[in-house]
């Protein structure tokens, strides 16, 4: 392309009736979609215009930079573009003629889809050297003998998604463009351009082997390790590392992976350290914090995303995976101070497979009590093979939550999480085969007491009210006395009713560590305050009260009450916490 500055009228003032009289011709090949480069560079070459110095003149030159001031590249500064499908994108930057070389850099980051990206030069003079940082089969490099003799050419092409650096060096004065095109769809990338290369690096530094490795790998953790960035090494108080682990493929970059996680319609907290903008903690995700880790796992239906930072650490076994799993594993080095980071080369590994679980024989009208570990988050498996048509599965919560999961010949017929006493009576075949799983749902250790047996068996747990709460009347409360009341049934059962001083600060500990299954056998005998029988044919009045007296003045108390039923397994109510009144 060519194109020629002419003014008509050297002699004249240039003023505003003037310059309507005046002539810019430019000739110009088909390229005609350039022209906004040319015209900016009108605006920033105007110095070299020869023409009267007047007001006239320089409000034209500022108004013709301040046309184009948004298309201006900023130096030093990484520029966030919003990309149109199919509509091209142009910045543009100056290089004045300084230096026997001025060197400058140019990084450009898609945060989506692959993008196309070339730069283009204008200039007076055919001394300029440049190259890709990073080498691709999709980049074209025009050297000094492929270009035309136009002044502008092109120097640069890319398409894809990687992170891509541009090294370049300029002996004259040119205008430089940048185009940007996204073909599939609207997206955003991120660019840096750096002239003055003596103030340091914005992006930190990624080691010779960028690689992370694979160190070993469980049935629900995979270990990684990785070499040191020389950042890190140099400024370890401003850089530290993030991973992120995803079932679906890597991320080139942190800025696609946040682009990911933000359209699956989850949120990065700014804790994290890894987002350009802030964002809260949605209810679906868990904030974990142990010593110099932070970890927020997004909970999603299928699969997690997870970003964990671990500090200047470069070994970390990544926890809580799913057994027989394939992840894919990303590590990003952060800058704190500018949040800019570069990526590791990504890496993938699969879990082991979890091994065939125990399976523990059931057997008619037994109790068994299983613990559950909670935090390997692993099934206790129980058979049964029935004798009859009809059976019945008794759960009784001892503590924790715990999820049961009940298959009949390998077809699910139950799954539910349980509380308190729960039953299942389930019809089939005789020599049917059940497979009871169970799961608990916390951190913490759960435990369970299950027992099967046929319908035609006599339970061992008691007929149970519609409720085992304990009340309380307030207004009956004295400095010395408490009145309670609870639920009974249409059966002639036992009540034991015992009660215990607790301090204030311990009532939370207390009602989260008590075995409901335990019964009156592992309290003190100074513990019991009364046993009893009742019952009433008339649901409705199937209540019972007591008054406990004798208690000392302002005083918490726990109290408890025990059901017995025929088989003696007894069934404990919720505790109940009750302090007596200071002042009578």
């Amino acid at each position: 392309m060519v194109f020629y500055f002419r003014i008509f009228g050297k002699e004249s003032k240039w003023s505003g009736d003037h310059l309507a009289r005046n002539t810019i011709v430019l000739k110009m090949s088909w390229f005609w979609f350039y022209l906004p480069l040319h015209l900016l560079m009108a605006a920033c070459l105007c110095n070299s215009i020869k023409a009267p110095n007047t007001s006239s003149q320089q409000s034209f030159k500022t108004n013709l930079f301040n046309f184009y001031h948004s298309l201006i590249l900023a130096d030093g500064k990484e520029t966030t573009v919003h990309l149109l499908k199919d509509i091209p994108k142009r910045y543009y930057f100056f290089l004045e003629e300084g230096r026997a070389l001025s060197p400058f850099t140019i990084t450009v980051t898609p945060c989506d889809v692959p993008i196309e990206w070339s730069i283009l030069v204008h200039k007076t003079s055919a001394s300029f050297l440049g190259k890709a940082a990073q080498g691709d089969h999709d980049t074209q490099e025009v050297s000094k003998s492929q270009r035309s003799p136009s002044m502008v050419s092109t120097i640069f092409n890319y398409k894809g998604n990687s992170v891509e650096t541009y090294m370049g060096m300029s002996s004259h004065s040119a205008l430089y463009m940048l185009e940007f095109l996204s073909t599939e769809r609207d997206t955003h990338i991120t660019v840096y351009l750096a002239t003055d290369t003596t103030a340091g690096h914005l992006y930190p530094e990624l080691p010779m082997d960028p690689r992370i490795d694979v160190i070993g790998i469980g049935h629900t953790t995979v270990t990684l390790t990785w070499k040191h960035s020389p950042s890190v090494l140099q400024h370890r108080e401003n850089i530290q590392y993030c991973l992120l682990v995803n079932e679906k493929h890597n991320y080139k970059s942190l800025c696609a992976a946040e682009t990911a996680i933000r359209s699956s319609g989850m949120k990065l907290p700014p804790t994290l350290a890894l987002s350009l903008s802030p964002y809260l903690l949605e209810p679906q995700q868990v904030m974990i914090l142990s010593n110099s880790e932070l970890s927020i796992i997004n909970k999603m239906s299928s699969g997690e995303v997870r970003q964990t930072c671990m500090g200047a650490k470069n070994t970390y076994t990544v926890p809580n995976l799913s057994p027989s799993t394939q992840y894919y594993f990303d590590v990003f080095v952060v800058n704190l101070l500018t949040n800019a980071s570069a990526a590791y080369t990504g890496t993938f590994a699969r879990t082991l497979e979890e091994p065939e679980p125990k399976v523990m024989e059931l057997k008619d009208g037994k109790v068994i009590q299983v613990v559950l570990d909670g935090k390997k988050k692993k099934f206790y498996s129980l058979q049964y093979q029935a004798r009859h048509k009809k059976v019945q599965f008794t759960f009784q919560l001892c503590r924790g939550q715990v999820r049961v999961h009940i298959t009949k010949n390998s077809k699910i017929v139950a799954s539910e999480n349980i509380s308190g006493l729960r039953y299942f009576s389930l019809k089939g075949k005789p020599l049917d085969t059940y497979l009871v799983q169970l799961r608990s749902t916390e951190e913490s250790n759960s435990s369970v007491k299950v027992q099967v047996s046929p319908h035609l068996h006599k339970p061992l747990f008691p007929l149970l009210p519609e409720s085992l709460k304990i009340k309380s009347f307030s207004k009956l409360r004295t400095c010395n006395s408490v009145t309670i009341a609870w639920l009974g049934t249409q059966e002639e059962s036992k009540y034991c009713v015992y009660k215990k001083t607790i301090e204030e600060d311990q009532v939370w500990m207390e009602l989260q560590n008590t075995d409901r299954c335990s019964g009156p056998e592992s309290r003190h005998k100074s513990e019991k305050v009364l046993c009893k029988y009742f019952y009433d044919i008339n649901l409705q009045r199937a209540v019972t009260t007591e008054t406990i007296t004798g208690l000392d003045v302002g005083t918490l108390y726990l109290f408890d009450v025990y059901l017995f039923g025929p088989s003696g397994i007894p069934v404990r109510y919720h505790s109940k916490v009750v302090k007596t009144r200071k002042k009578c």
